[in-house]
């Protein structure tokens, strides 16, 4: 475990979720409580933290929410538990309250019908397994494929996805393992924010990432929390504190817990 920012005092900061009337614990799920699989349909939680997560979800003394780029649909169908939790979906274009009530994304007509096309045309060329469509984005993978195999698929991506498609209400953003073309306006920092504003006093609040998608998270966090990076080797970021998967990431969940 590396403390980034020297004013945190991770003691201190226990203490007062201890102490708090009201908690709050946004977690990341691929690369965070995942680790990262060439099969998406895989990425299971750490099995060492699959119970601790289950009882944090459920316990009624702390809101436990998923921020994720997945889509709400295909993070539900990962999630081994009774109780589905509250979810921020797509980059928070979706909302899955903790009373079940699902929000779609609203998207403006030009831009959904450019996402349209663009699965069309990625869809013819790529392989299946490598393409993925979310409700207001679409991308390509390359995890776990060779390295001239990964420069490939990103030039003709980048060759199609460049400057005319901006123009239409969509965002180009690189993550750990492929190229997302996604409809601007929304982020997971927007999702924080949204959170943070139905309180009339902050809660004690935590947010864990692991990947370029959550520096938004943790830029909206700022001073208003503790940005915890999840990750095996560090690397430049806003975050407060790094740790290391699976066993540094069970030792902070524990403590939150006991700290309860």
């Amino acid at each position: 475990m590396n403390i980034l920012n020297s004013d945190i005092d991770l003691p201190e900061f226990f203490t007062r979720v201890r102490d708090a009337t009201q908690r709050l614990l946004l977690l990341d799920y691929d690369g965070t409580l995942a680790p990262f699989t060439t099969d998406r349909g895989a990425a299971r939680p750490y099995p060492e933290i699959t119970p601790l997560l289950e009882a944090l979800i459920t316990h009624p003394a702390c809101r436990t929410v998923l921020i994720s780029g997945r889509s709400v649909e295909d993070l539900r169908a990962l999630l081994p538990f009774d109780s589905v939790p509250e979810i921020w979906g797509s980059h928070g274009w979706e909302h899955l309250r903790a009373d079940g009530r699902m929000i779609p994304p609203t998207l403006p007509r030009t831009t959904a019908r450019v996402l349209a096309e663009e699965w069309a045309w990625l869809t013819a060329s790529v392989p299946a397994h490598l393409a993925e469509r979310k409700p207001a984005s679409v991308a390509v993978h390359w995890r776990g494929l060779d390295a001239e195999t990964q420069i490939v698929l990103r030039a003709l991506a980048l060759r199609r996805w460049r400057a005319p498609r901006m123009a239409e209400g969509l965002e180009l953003h690189p993550f750990d393992g492929g190229l997302e073309l996604r409809a601007s306006g929304r982020n997971k920092g927007d999702a924080v924010r949204a959170l943070l504003g139905e309180y009339d006093t902050p809660p004690a609040t935590a947010y864990l990432g692991d990947d370029a998608t959550d520096e938004d998270a943790f830029a909206a966090l700022t001073g208003s929390g503790l940005r915890v990076l999840v990750r095996p080797q560090p690397r430049e970021t806003r975050a407060d504190v790094h740790l290391v998967p699976p066993d540094e990431l069970h030792w902070f969940l524990e403590q939150w817990r006991q700290h309860l």
